[in-house]
C-alpha cells in the first residue's frame, strides 16, 4: 500500500514560503479567499501538496504560484524560493506607474511668510 502524497496546511505553506511575514497574516489571506487549482478555498486548514496551483492576492497584486515542494521549516529566503515556481512573476515598477507628487494650496504646512501674516492678523484682533 503506497503512502498518500504529503500535504501541508495552506496557511503554514504560505508562511514557510515567505509570502507573508506571520502565520496569522497568511491565515487571514486564506480566509479572505485563495484559489487552489481553480477551487475557492477560505479555510486555513486546507491541505496543499506539490503540483497544486495557488492564486491569491498579496500587497495589491495577484500572485499565481505552483507548489513545487513542502518545507520542513521557515528558512532563509533562498531556501523558501525552492518551494514554489512563480507562474506570473511580478512586473518591475517603472517610473511611469508612480504619479508625481502635486502640492496643492492648503495641502501643506504654512511657510515662514504665511506664519508671519497669521501672527500679524492675530495681533490686530487683540487690539
Amino acid at each position: 500500500m503506497a503512502d498518500p502524497a504529503p500535504k501541508l496546511r495552506i496557511d503554514k505553506w504560505l508562511w514557510q514560503a515567505r509570502f507573508f511575514k506571520t502565520r496569522g497574516l497568511s491565515a487571514k489571506a486564506v480566509s479572505a479567499g485563495v484559489r487552489v487549482n481553480g477551487l475557492n478555498v477560505s479555510k486555513p486548514a486546507f491541505n496543499v501538496g506539490p503540483g497544486d496551483v495557488l492564486t491569491f492576492s498579496q500587497a495589491r497584486q495577484v500572485r499565481v504560484i505552483k507548489v513545487v515542494a513542502l518545507g520542513e521549516r521557515r528558512g532563509p529566503a533562498p531556501e523558501a524560493q525552492q518551494l514554489y515556481e512563480d507562474l506570473d512573476p511580478p512586473q518591475p515598477k517603472s517610473e511611469d506607474d508612480v504619479p508625481p507628487v502635486q502640492r496643492l494650496e492648503g495641502n501643506s504646512r504654512p511657510t515662514k511668510r504665511d506664519r508671519r501674516k497669521l501672527d500679524l492678523d492675530r495681533g490686530r484682533a487683540l487690539e
